[in-house]
């Protein structure tokens, strides 16, 4: 066992998550605004455009929800630890909650990029 201070653990999952809603909330209202521009006369290159993007916010929005579970489920383990082993946190979760940050930032790039992508194409066509 590790001293650590759990609840600052704790509240940083909890901002990762509150940036994973926000950045679902923005994504969601990317894909119906998408709709709209797909509605309007195209060329074939944008056609592929959009379903280019449509096929990413489909896969960001599912990897967005599998990583806020994923931080939901460690911080519910590290909380147990808090009240089972006096406030002292297992290495596993350190670990496990370094990795986790790691994979936050990792989407976090992914998801900065695709908003520049759906920019830059809202760009095109207007």
């Amino acid at each position: 066992m590790v001293q650590v201070d759990i609840s600052q653990l704790s509240g940083e999952c909890n901002a990762w998550r509150d940036k994973l809603r926000n950045y679902r909330e923005e994504f969601n209202s990317n894909e119906v605004q998408l709709r709209k521009v797909a509605g309007q006369p195209l060329s074939k290159e944008q056609l592929q455009d959009v379903e280019h993007l449509h096929n990413q916010f489909h896969i960001q929005l599912i990897n967005i929800h599998d990583l806020k579970q994923s931080i939901k489920v460690h911080d519910r383990k590290i909380n147990f630890e808090k009240a089972a082993f006096n406030g002292m946190a297992n290495e596993d979760s350190i670990t496990r909650h370094e990795q986790l940050f790691e994979e936050f930032q990792s989407l976090e790039q992914t998801l900065h990029d695709l908003r520049e992508e759906f920019s830059d194409f809202l760009k095109r066509t207007q």
